[in-house]
């Protein structure tokens, strides 16, 4: 098949979230199976450099309301694959350090930023007279793509190919005025209840589930949470009705990059069969903390965006009972929100040797908390899926996790009766619930210290590959093109 991805980010150029690690490994593990892919994202003033990336000759011609706009397109190979990106050039839109802010630091510009993406990915394919089977488009900010299939497009060739809109989190939907609707050249009349209007606003999110072929998420938990009132931020009718479109397929993990064995940013490796590097790599992760290097306590780390979803409030809210009641260590690197940012600065210097922050984002020290850590916290409120607790498993950190999404498709809960599972999960997302759950995790590694070894081992074991998701992902872009092919037959008997 010929596969074309159209995304905000991509990872090892650009990274915000863990959309940016799916497109790039899915991209790859089917690549390596046979399909062609390509990729189209912009080419934002803080994207990774590429060595390799050459200039088209020709610029880019965009067409959008009433008139013409102009690009530039870099061409590269995503990194150890034949995966071929196109990266999008437009100064006025994407010259900012920022994937989710323009030069002008305004959000509202997203709009237009967007936008230009949706419609350039679409006339880049003309433009290389390359027609894709599928368009796969991930999150809101691809929404408008599936529209203009349906829509400008449905008499073109384009307008043969399947669509696939991915959503990796629900909550952020793409609301603008609606004016964008004549800078895109969409038609008037897809600015309605049941398209792209909202409250008297355009949704590029919702746009994009009313119009895509098939709709994908990121787990089967969190597919069926989006379609009830509580999880699914005002959509849930909509998923409700689009439910025999709509499937959740675990992430997988890259196991080139992640792997405890071959991990060449780890100070020392390890497998199942054998842990004895996980300790240097643990006295290396509390030097890097400012950590009293004690190989006796539990050391417990937060890899984690800094914001009220991953439920890291309640972690501030217990932090001075657990330092005073359990004999632990607590490792929190991330960024996010000012607030839980400054929580996490002050308890770093109110428990110096015992807790530790790092306010930012280093991928080098993201392997390593996962290679140093016993445990991993993730107290999220919801997790769509999660990737965190599957890199912690794989290096021998039995994570800690609230039982919601794809946390409770991902980690299996620890029985003491039987000694199985991959991590310890809770219910309740309250304060009280995760005291206890770091409790329980705590007495296993001082009390069952061959509990906890087999807890380690058994997430070790476990296939995160890509290797199944992708074969899913075949069998749904089929699916897709199967839909899209008789839809035009239904239209040619009309």
């Amino acid at each position: 098949m010929k596969i074309l991805m159209v995304t905000p980010e991509l990872v090892p150029l650009v990274k915000v979230g863990g959309l940016a690690d799916v497109v790039g490994a899915l991209s790859k593990s089917l690549s390596l199976l046979g399909h062609e892919v390509r990729i189209v994202l912009p080419k934002y003033a803080g994207l990774r450099r590429v060595e390799d990336a050459q200039p088209m000759k020709d610029p880019l011609i965009v067409h959008l309301g009433g008139h013409e706009a102009y690009a530039r397109i870099w061409n590269c190979t995503l990194p150890d694959s034949d995966v071929v990106c196109h990266l999008l050039e437009h100064n006025q839109l994407y010259d900012s350090p920022s994937v989710y802010r323009g030069p002008s630091g305004d959000e509202a510009d997203n709009a237009q930023r967007f936008t230009f993406l949706s419609r350039a990915a679409i006339d880049l394919c003309y433009q290389t007279e390359w027609i894709p089977d599928v368009v796969h488009c991930h999150d809101w900010p691809t929404g408008l793509v599936p529209l203009y299939l349906n829509t400008t497009e449905a008499d073109r060739p384009m307008g043969q190919a399947a669509s696939l809109l991915t959503l990796h989190n629900v909550q952020h939907q793409g609301w603008f005025h609606r004016n964008v609707v004549d800078y895109s050249g969409l038609p008037q009349h897809v600015f309605r209840p049941d398209g792209l209007e909202s409250m008297g606003q355009a949704n590029f999110l919702k746009g994009g589930i009313y119009h895509s072929t098939k709709i994908t998420t990121v787990s089967p938990t969190y597919a069926a949470e989006i379609q009830v009132a509580d999880g699914g931020h005002g959509l849930h009718n909509l998923l409700h009705n689009r439910s025999a479109d709509l499937v959740g397929v675990i992430n997988g993990v890259d196991t080139d990059e992640w792997d405890p064995a071959r991990d060449e940013l780890l100070p020392a490796r390890f497998s199942a069969d054998n842990l004895s590097g996980k300790q240097i790599c643990k006295a290396r992760l509390q030097e890097a903390f400012g950590l009293e290097v004690a190989p006796e306590i539990p050391l417990f780390t937060v890899v984690s965006r800094l914001v009220e979803q991953k439920g890291l409030d309640l972690l501030v809210a217990i932090s001075d009972r657990l330092m005073s009641e359990m004999s632990i260590q607590i490792a929190v690197l991330g960024t996010g929100e000012a607030a839980l940012e400054e929580a996490f600065t002050a308890l770093s210097q109110r428990y110096r040797g015992r807790f530790g922050s790092f306010i930012g984002f280093d991928n080098e020290l993201a392997h390593l908390a996962a290679a140093g850590a016993d445990s991993l916290l993730m107290p999220s409120r919801f997790e769509p899926c999660g990737l965190s607790q599957l890199y912690a498993m794989l290096y021998g950190a039995p994570p800690v996790v609230r039982a919601t999404g794809g946390l409770v498709d991902t980690v299996e809960n620890y029985s003491e009766s039987h000694s199985t599972g991959t991590g310890f999960t809770f219910t309740d997302p309250s304060p009280e619930a995760l005291f206890d759950t770091i409790g329980w995790a705590c007495s296993t590694y001082y009390d069952r210290p061959g509990d906890f070894q087999q807890l380690q081992q058994n997430g070790m074991r476990k296939d995160f590959s890509w290797a199944l998701s992708a074969g899913t992902y075949e069998s749904i872009y089929e699916q897709a093109m199967l839909s899209r092919a008789a839809a035009f037959v239904g239209q040619k008997k009309v």
